[in-house]
């Protein structure tokens, strides 16, 4: 379960925030000092989840595999706060798709259902890594007999195609639940413990099934390690947003702008809202969308507030975002924090409707009660950003631009 004493902290934290006489260089300071930290506490958690990995390999059991899906649960928490550093940072950008990159043809890694998971339109989409010790891109031959972190690297996006998502948490996450093929009735994957079991083998190759989620694991950590020391002192991400200051503040608002419309409120919610399509679930193999969501919301709070909350229940505090819209505009500042605050209590309801027994591919059904719930809080998500581009120009950084997404801004165009 996710840690619910992260979660009162958070929640105590949604009706205040404290205000400090900033200047734009300590903003963007504090916010580098958050983006950190949540990358360290993104680390530690892949850590703790390779450990429940390795104790899955070694020994295969219902219990072994719950633990690993709970680590992967728990190292969700702080990688979707850090979601908020994405759209407007460059380094981030060019290396957020190793590790998130969604949603999957997941007939590149592994089995899948008979006429369920193939990809007219992707030819590596069931392709079945696991299965073939020799691979054919793009005319050559390609040597699978081990699979190694470095082999996974090779066939992440093959041939240019998104979907061909061979690493990171989803590609993880597969290999842990395995397909969701209740469509929008509930259910999660069903894969059993047996399927990392070379004694008592389910599924065929059990043991490149282990080789594949001990190299994915790896190769997460990696990467991560890789983002802890862009956001350390001297890194390019820290460089990026504090040699200059307005700019610095300008791509913290960007990020947050970005990731509460476009992303979030658009491509996350209301085009899978609009298809009916529980493919379109931002963690649709284990249905912990509900908490990917609150996470996410919450990073934008995180930035905005200049507050985060660590894994260990210690806090980083400081100058932020806030308090330069409130020194220009004081009824703006709090406005765009009570809108915040109310997208948080929207993407809550949708956390409680689903820890109660309707999943988040349910609420994406056509005509669901549940889908009043989502589409609520896609309201609010949007509504904050239109405060996001007020703030932007009371605080003198211009304009920003922000991600779109034909959900929003051109639904006819969805269903072209």
């Amino acid at each position: 379960m996710i840690r619910t004493s992260l979660l009162a902290t958070c929640i105590a934290s949604l009706s205040a925030s404290a205000i400090f006489a900033a200047t734009p260089e300590e903003v963007v300071s504090n916010y580098a000092n958050i983006a950190l930290a949540g990358y360290e506490d993104s680390l530690a958690t892949a850590k703790t989840l390779k450990a429940s990995v390795e104790a899955l390999a070694s020994a295969p059991s219902d219990a072994t595999l719950e633990a690993a899906k709970e680590a992967w649960l728990e190292a969700r928490v702080p990688y979707q706060q850090t979601e908020a550093f994405r759209f407007g940072n460059p380094t981030v950008d060019d290396w957020e798709g190793k590790v998130n990159a969604w949603p999957l043809d997941e007939g590149l890694i592994d089995y899948v259902a008979a006429d369920f998971g193939a990809n007219d339109e992707n030819p590596f989409s069931t392709a079945n890594v696991i299965a073939n010790a020799q691979l054919n891109v793009g005319g050559a031959t390609i040597d699978a007999a081990t699979i190694t972190p470095a082999l996974l690297e090779g066939l992440h996006e093959v041939e240019g195609i998104e979907a061909n998502v061979a690493t990171g948490y989803h590609a993880i996450e597969f290999l842990l639940w395995g397909q969701d093929l209740s469509g929008t009735d509930h259910g999660a994957g069903t894969r059993p413990a047996s399927d990392f079991d070379a004694a008592n083998c389910t599924g065929g190759n059990c043991d490149r099934r282990v080789q594949y989620l001990v190299a994915a694991t790896d190769l997460l950590i990696s990467d991560l390690e890789d983002a802890v020391a862009n956001w350390s002192e001297g890194g390019q991400g820290r460089t990026d947003v504090t040699t200059d200051a307005a700019k610095g503040v300008k791509m913290a608002f960007t990020g947050i702008g970005s990731l509460s419309y476009g992303e979030q409120a658009g491509e996350r919610m209301k085009l899978g809202l609009l298809l009916n399509d529980p493919e379109e679930e931002h963690d649709c193999f284990s249905d912990n969308t509900h908490n990917s969501h609150y996470f996410d919301g919450l990073g934008i709070r995180n930035v905005y507030t200049g507050r985060y909350v660590r894994i260990d229940g210690s806090v980083v505090e400081g100058a932020s975002l806030y308090d330069l819209v409130k020194a220009a505009d004081g009824a703006l500042a709090d406005n765009l924090l009570g809108e915040m605050n109310a997208t948080m209590i929207a993407l809550g309801d949708i956390r409680t409707a689903a820890e109660s027994g309707t999943s988040y591919d349910q609420m994406l059904g056509a005509g669901h009660a549940g889908g009043a719930l989502v589409q609520n809080a896609i309201d609010h998500l949007v509504a904050q950003t239109r405060n996001i581009e007020r703030a932007v120009a009371a605080v003198g950084a211009g304009e920003i631009e922000v991600e779109g997404s034909d959900s929003l801004d051109n639904e006819a165009a969805v269903f072209e």
